[in-house]
């Protein structure tokens, strides 16, 4: 959709797609009232076909996708040894063929991990990004417009999502897809701020290689607590258990009277002037004005003003600094150390 008139093309991490059509904070409000299309052919796309794929994704993920029924979504993580997040996968099947999306750039990488894993399992990978592309849609959409949107497009896949649904579709037919459709196309940039203001993390924009799910609020969309093991679950069953994750997930409200949005990745500050994390995503958000995400120290007080790049900027909780705090300990009258008799008496 760069081809469209007034498109200008986004900056990393969603470079070859547009961050909009000449007017972002008008795109946000029809996206809102009307819905809209957004390109986001830039995210790779994965598929697993064979009669092991779902049980074998079973036991490589922290969602329990061994008995997903076709037509149905899931989120899923791939985990390293020691529970920091790779991949965030969003996925669905077909019945024959399980089709994955993921972030930009990361397809290659990804298929070649689950190509390593595949041992003597009935499973093959495919990095498929060349071939299909991913078509999201979001806002106030009319009924029916994204099985619409599928059915005129050849969609392969649907997946619904916290903020918006996405189409699978063959890359030739990106192009022809407003027309068909008959919807507003909005960019990258509307899209992010309806995100953020969700509050939804970005893998790669809102974490970094230490990130554990439980600090950015992927337990429950993507980690299933009661399946089998998978590279990472000891970790995320000690924070569930017994601690809490060293960091949290907050919304910032950000200065609206300073001309700039805080550069990813840059310093989030306390009022002592102490680095207590680094802003994720920001955006220009047509009712709210400019927000963010960012990832703080658990012991920050939820109270705190900080500055985000040096932009004031309040708080508000996505992740509870009591995250993982699932442990209970009750005491029974046996189980407490009892003084000796003799002490008993004097008491």
């Amino acid at each position: 959709m760069l081809d469209i008139e007034g498109a200008v093309e986004a900056s990393w991490p969603d470079e070859t797609v547009a961050a909009h059509y000449g007017d972002p904070l008008r795109e946000q409000r029809v996206m809102a009232a009307e819905g809209a299309l957004v390109d986001r052919s830039n995210r790779g796309v994965v598929t697993v076909t064979g009669p092991d794929r779902l049980s074998w994704l079973n036991s490589l993920t922290s969602q329990q996708v061994e008995r997903l029924k076709p037509g149905q979504t899931a989120q899923a993580l791939i985990l390293n040894p020691q529970g920091h997040l790779e991949h965030h996968l969003t996925l669905a099947d077909d019945g024959t063929r399980t089709w994955i999306h993921a972030e930009p750039g990361t397809a290659p990488a990804l298929a070649a991990y689950l190509d390593s894993m595949r041992f003597m399992l009935r499973v093959e990978v495919e990095d498929v990004t060349g071939r299909y592309a991913v078509l999201s849609l979001a806002g106030g959409l009319p009924e029916g417009a994204v099985d619409r949107a599928s059915s005129d497009l050849g969609g392969v896949a649907v997946m619904a999502g916290p903020f918006c649904s996405d189409v699978i579709i063959e890359r030739d037919a990106i192009a022809e897809a407003p027309g068909k459709l008959g919807l507003a196309v909005a960019g990258m940039w509307a899209l992010e701020a309806a995100r953020i203001a969700a509050h939804v993390a970005r893998p790669g924009l809102d974490t970094d290689h230490k990130t554990l799910p439980h600090e950015v609020g992927l337990i429950e969309p993507a980690v299933h607590l009661n399946k089998g093991c998978y590279r990472g679950q000891e970790t995320v069953a000690r924070v569930h258990n017994l601690g809490h994750p060293p960091r949290r997930l907050v919304f910032l409200h950000l200065d609206g009277s300073v001309d700039r949005l805080p550069a990813h990745g840059s310093a989030i500050t306390s009022g002592t002037g102490d680095e207590v994390g680094f802003v994720g995503s920001a955006a220009l958000h047509y009712e709210l004005g400019p927000i963010g995400l960012g990832l703080v120290k658990r012991s920050v007080p939820v109270q705190a003003t900080l500055l985000a790049d040096g932009v004031a900027a309040g708080q508000e909780v996505i992740v509870s600094p009591e995250a993982g705090a699932n442990v209970k300990v009750s005491l029974r009258r046996d189980s407490v150390p009892q003084p000796p008799a003799a002490a008993r008496k004097l008491i």
